[in-house]
């Protein structure tokens, strides 16, 4: 009988199983991650304690947030389907750990109080998303999927926004982290914009199909849909005040809402695992409209930015790796109550801190802790949840 944390391969040794496929590590860091980025920032929020050698704090708050927990989820979803779409052998054993040592390495390196300097931490901190990069390019360059292999350029164009940021952070590039941020939330909306598109309709007809209901997906709409997002991240890098920036975003956030109604979410309130991917979409145009009104009216810029992180790309990836982790395990597609209970409190933490530049400001400090210790609260009950699916064998007994 083989160990619970080993499984046998019939073309080698055993792989920790762990390292068996690119969901189980990355997804279950991602979690991780969440937590314990999150309980940080708190802390420095609640102390105001920061190096004096480091970068901003806000500013390294923003970078792990994205280059830490939202690229790990990136990562654990492309390592996992790029195998389903290309038909070929997913990267585990070695080559995953070394994935997995980059990555960790990088959050290491630019953690604050290691007082690693700041050249030798960019280097390490940016490797990972090439390696990345180079670990997906062979099975689609091989499988001749080029459609799919717009992702490397995107995982290009987010390597090339960790650069401009840490390029700034040495002062070699005034102003590059601020393009760098425009840059990399720009690449992620544009990859749910992508991948939304894909699964949210597909994964909605599977489940309300039973009761023959139709989900529509026009091409007048997603073309549109598809340009506006792209267009924005230029505005948005190079004029991200101007009325122009502003119009784009607006005229976006409507082409996201009117593809997201024609998904018809709102028939899928009797399944969590349903109707989260669309609560999660849903913040896609809130974000888009509050960006948009930041420009044109003066809005703050803090809410449409955590509309947009907290709300549309948080909850899509507890969505995602919550179903996918359960899916690739071979087990039913049922989330538990822990579950539900976690969309719910990342749903309360989105609203949170969406709203919380827009309070009085008696109760902004209130609203930015329990939106904080909601997200923490959050995550922890998907760790609590998943970190056993994930680190045991699949339940069908196949590999993986």
């Amino acid at each position: 009988m083989s160990s619970p944390s080993l499984a046998g391969r019939d073309d080698g040794p055993a792989i920790p199983i762990l390292f068996q496929y690119g969901f189980r590590f990355f997804f279950l860091f991602s979690g991780v991650a969440a937590v314990g980025l999150l309980a940080a920032w708190l802390g420095v929020l609640v102390t105001g304690e920061w190096p004096d050698h480091a970068a901003g704090a806000s500013a390294w708050h923003a970078h792990e947030m994205l280059f830490g927990m939202v690229v790990a989820a990136v990562a654990g979803f492309l390592l996992t389907a790029v195998p389903s779409w290309t038909g070929t052998k997913a990267v585990s054993g070695a080559p995953l750990m070394a994935l997995a040592a980059l990555w960790i390495a990088g959050r290491v390196a630019v953690f604050p109080w290691t007082g690693m300097p700041e050249p030798v931490a960019a280097v390490i901190d940016i490797a990972f998303l090439p390696g990345l990069g180079i670990a997906l390019a062979r099975p689609l360059v091989k499988a001749g999927k080029w459609r799919n292999s717009a992702f490397l350029i995107l995982i290009g164009l987010l390597t090339a926004a960790n650069v401009l940021i840490h390029l700034d952070w040495l002062e070699m590039l005034d102003g590059g982290a601020d393009a760098g941020f425009a840059l990399g939330l720009g690449i992620i909306l544009m990859m749910v914009t992508v991948i939304g598109g894909r699964i949210l309709p597909a994964f909605t007809r599977n489940g309300l199909g039973k009761a023959g209901l139709s989900v529509r997906s026009w091409p007048m709409v997603e073309r549109p849909t598809l340009v506006l997002t792209l267009a924005l991240i230029p505005a948005t890098m190079v004029a991200p005040e101007s009325a122009i920036t502003g119009l784009i975003a607006l005229a976006a956030a409507v082409a996201h809402a009117v593809r997201l109604a024609g998904w018809q979410g709102w028939k899928a309130w009797r399944s969590p695992i349903l109707w989260i991917l669309h609560v999660g979409y849903l913040w896609v145009p809130v974000a888009l409209t509050l960006r948009g009104l930041h420009a044109l009216a003066g809005l703050p810029a803090a809410s449409g930015t955590h509309a947009m992180t907290v709300g549309a790309f948080a909850t899509l990836i507890l969505a995602v790796m919550s179903r996918a982790s359960l899916g690739h395990t071979g087990r039913p597609l049922t989330v538990s109550r822990a579950t539900v209970a976690a969309y719910v409190l990342l749903t309360v933490a989105a609203v949170g801190r969406t709203a919380s530049p827009l309070l009085p400001v008696d109760w902004v400090w209130a609203a930015l802790q329990w939106s904080g210790y909601a997200w923490v609260a959050a995550f922890t009950l998907y760790l609590v949840a998943y970190a056993p699916v994930l680190l045991s064998p699949r339940a069908d007994g196949r590999p993986g």
